[in-house]
């Protein structure tokens, strides 16, 4: 049975420029049922829906990172792009958007800001669920989700066992991945212990965030199964009981079917 959906990759990536389409075509057997590929720029979301047009298990998001906030004179048009492709049949959210705090030589917070708040706008105006990156930006974070109150999920989430009970009562869901596996991991594990199940997606953020024993090395979305492994262990539930409601959850936010 096919039970993996990973809600959040990135196969445009150039860590995948060897073996990008033998590996994608290969996920299918490993388990694979359904892919999200998140969109950074126009032209990685414009590659994500490429992908989504070439495979029948592949889905995309549309997005403007916040790593990735354009000029100013480019504001428009960038836009423009993103609200285009965001119309496509096979685009199930608009992603990855959001706030990262954690470079100094980053967009202005202001700009950040700004641009997360259009694509939240933009998100509820075509009904679309967002894909939220959040990183050391937990406050603002969740003072514009509680503001535009978005169906989505936070991914990779980094908060607090008290943020994440935030984000379930806006109806919105918790991405985990990899870091829960980690040795140092502390705050994702709390997070997991307290985290319902159906409220639960699973994510690579493939190629990075590799879960043990592969953390540091190049991941892909069948390493999801040994995500599921440790949150079965953190919660005393089955591995495949995971990998379904990850499953399940990840189908009914994003209207896909598998």
């Amino acid at each position: 049975m096919e039970y993996i959906f990973d809600s959040h990759a990135h196969y445009d990536d150039e860590a995948f420029d060897s073996d990008r389409f033998e590996l994608i075509e290969s996920l299918k057997d490993k388990g694979v049922c359904a892919v999200i590929n998140c969109g950074c720029t126009p032209e990685s979301t414009d590659t994500a829906r490429s992908f989504a047009e070439k495979y029948d298990f592949f889905y995309f998001a549309s997005g403007i990172h916040p790593e990735n906030i354009p000029s100013p004179e480019e504001d428009e048009k960038v836009f423009g792009k993103i609200k285009e492709l965001a119309k496509h049949k096979k685009c199930v959210a608009v992603g990855e958007i959001g706030l990262d705090y954690h470079y100094e030589d980053g967009a202005p917070r202001e700009r950040q800001i700004e641009w997360f708040e259009k694509q939240l706008i933009l998100a509820n105006d075509l009904s679309l669920p967002v894909i939220v990156h959040d990183r050391d930006s937990h406050a603002d974070i969740l003072e514009l989700l509680k503001k535009h109150r978005p169906k989505g999920v936070v991914h990779c989430f980094s908060g607090s066992p008290e943020m994440a009970q935030e984000v379930l009562k806006l109806g919105m869901y918790i991405g985990l991945g990899g870091a829960v596996t980690f040795k140092n991991a502390k705050k994702p594990v709390r997070v997991a212990q307290g985290l319902p199940l159906d409220r639960l997606l699973l994510e690579t953020d493939c190629p990075y965030m590799a879960p043990v024993p592969f953390r540091g090395k190049r991941g892909d979305s069948s390493m999801i199964a040994l995500t599921a492994e440790k949150i079965a262990e953190i919660k005393g539930l089955r591995t495949d009981e995971v990998l379904k409601a990850g499953r399940e959850n990840a189908c009914s936010l994003f209207g896909v079917k598998v």
